[in-house]
């Protein structure tokens, strides 16, 4: 069913309420200079959704059919998807079980649900960097966890450390894991980094896809466009804080940037580690290093249609 936005009634003893049995996925859809409305990769979005269901005990769903349901659903928003460049419509599919019992047992009842609202640029007037806590007393995810699933039991822990930065004067959270302090994400995003590594050679590094790594639409493209340049080496392996300090204080760090849906990149000036303030270069313009610029603007090209790369940008409603 295609409806207006409205209040759901939901049994107060439905597991996504008590257990946190609820997942969701975040996407765009872009308005390209001929009217058409695309969507940018979205097999991997209903893919993601999918494993996270399963892995809560969701019911299933075939991929194809949803997209196709989705489509149907931009088709009658098409309105609502602004033409300006760098605003977008948000999608947000989510599934919630909906049983009616206070067990802690796979939910035979769930619903299933996307809200849709127009967005406008991450960055109003361009680049705006920002400065990062590395954090090192909580935990964002765990080897056998839920890290590489898009469910809303990984984000509400990471409320506290979230405002606790932001009293310090942070604007994110870089998530460390383990004695070794390996880095891992920042705040809600991948994250990426572009140095000389300890081999001499320039590389674009992010954490691997071990289980405590979100699979992201965005990293997946990142890595995907780099090594297509062939200019550098792009690596997916683990790599600590302290090696980062080491590259930052021996000038090998260019840039770092976090990689996501809502910002495409967003560029890192700072980090905070062990009480010091760890500078990270952003361009000669002070704003963005030249990996990130380049790659925010191949991508928003291929989502707004002005480039095509294979099949990553597919038109929903023309």
């Amino acid at each position: 069913r295609i409806v207006p936005y409205h209040a759901l009634a939901i049994d107060p003893a439905s597991p996504c309420l008590h257990y946190g049995v609820q997942c969701f996925e975040g996407m765009k859809a872009y308005k390209d200079a001929n009217g058409a409305v695309r969507l940018f990769r979205p097999d991997m979005n209903m893919k993601r959704f999918k494993t996270s269901c399963a892995r809560l005990s969701l019911p299933a769903f075939e991929e194809t059919q949803m997209l196709a349901c989705l489509k149907k659903l931009i088709e009658v928003d098409k309105d609502w998807v602004p033409s300006e460049a760098g605003y977008s419509l948000y999608i947000r599919p989510t599934a919630v079980a909906t049983s009616s019992t206070l067990g802690v047992t796979p939910p035979h009842h769930a619903l299933f649900y996307v809200i849709t609202c127009p967005v406008g640029p991450y960055f109003k007037a361009g680049f705006a960097p920002v400065k990062i806590l590395a954090e090192d007393s909580y935990r964002r995810a765990w080897p056998g966890g839920t890290g590489n699933y898009k469910i809303g039991g990984n984000y509400a822990p990471g409320l506290l450390p979230q405002r606790e930065a932001a009293a310090k004067g942070y604007s994110q959270i870089l998530w460390l894991f383990g004695d070794e302090q390996y880095v891992t994400e920042v705040g809600s995003m991948n994250f990426f980094v572009f140095w000389k590594n300890s081999a001499g050679k320039n590389e674009l590094i992010t954490a691997p896809l071990d289980g405590t790594i979100l699979p992201g639409v965005t990293r997946d493209s990142i890595l995907q466009l780099a090594r297509e340049w062939g200019e550098f080496e792009v690596a997916e392996k683990s790599y600590t804080m302290t090696e980062m300090s080491e590259a930052i204080a021996e000038g090998r760090l260019y840039e770092a940037f976090g990689a996501g849906t809502a910002a495409i990149v967003a560029p890192i000036s700072g980090i905070a580690y062990k009480g010091a303030e760890l500078a990270v270069p952003c361009g000669k313009d002070g704003k963005a290093g030249d990996v990130a610029k380049r790659l925010y603007h191949e991508l928003a090209d291929i989502q707004y249609g002005r480039k095509a790369f294979g099949n990553w940008s597919v038109v929903a409603a023309a």
